[in-house]
């Protein structure tokens, strides 16, 4: 569905997703997690995922280009280095972990559904439309760098 394509703001997609878990959460049976250690381990997911992503968004700004992902004709440059050296899609990377975190802390299991369909929407619909456009606009330096680094990790 081309006409998806770049159209809804990941962010906006992340609460959606957020909301869509915590109402999956309760309306399924929850795990019995300690609370002790689930929250502990969602707070160390959700802090991991913000760093990941601030880190991405600190690399945008020093290259001073836009991260808007629905703007990807304003990019100016091709930020390869810093986390982006590690992960073509680190702001992505970090909001689906931030998802894993609130899964986490959620405790419902079907809530797991959410990162996941993120993912896959993300994929999709955002994902390999920016790469084609990144490829048009940077050329051989997107290829070579694409064979350099994976999409996610």
């Amino acid at each position: 569905m081309p006409r998806l394509d770049l159209k809804i703001p990941p962010p906006f997609l992340f609460l959606v997703t957020m909301i869509g878990m915590a109402v999956v959460a309760q309306l399924t049976p929850r795990a019995a997690f300690d609370p002790n250690v689930r929250v502990p381990a969602a707070f160390i997911l959700v802090a991991c995922g913000l760093a990941i992503g601030a880190l991405a968004l600190l690399r945008f700004r020093a290259a001073q280009t836009t991260p808007d992902p629905i703007k990807i004709d304003a990019a100016s440059t091709l930020v390869t280095d810093g986390i982006y050296a590690r992960s073509r899609n680190p702001m992505y990377l970090g909001l689906t972990v931030m998802l894993a975190g609130w899964a986490v802390f959620l405790a419902a299991p079907y809530a797991a559904i959410g990162p996941a369909a993120f993912v896959l929407y993300l994929s999709q619909y955002q994902i390999i439309p920016e790469e084609r456009m990144l490829a048009r606009k940077f050329g051989a330096a997107y290829q070579g760098y694409q064979a350099r680094v994976r999409r996610w990790l």
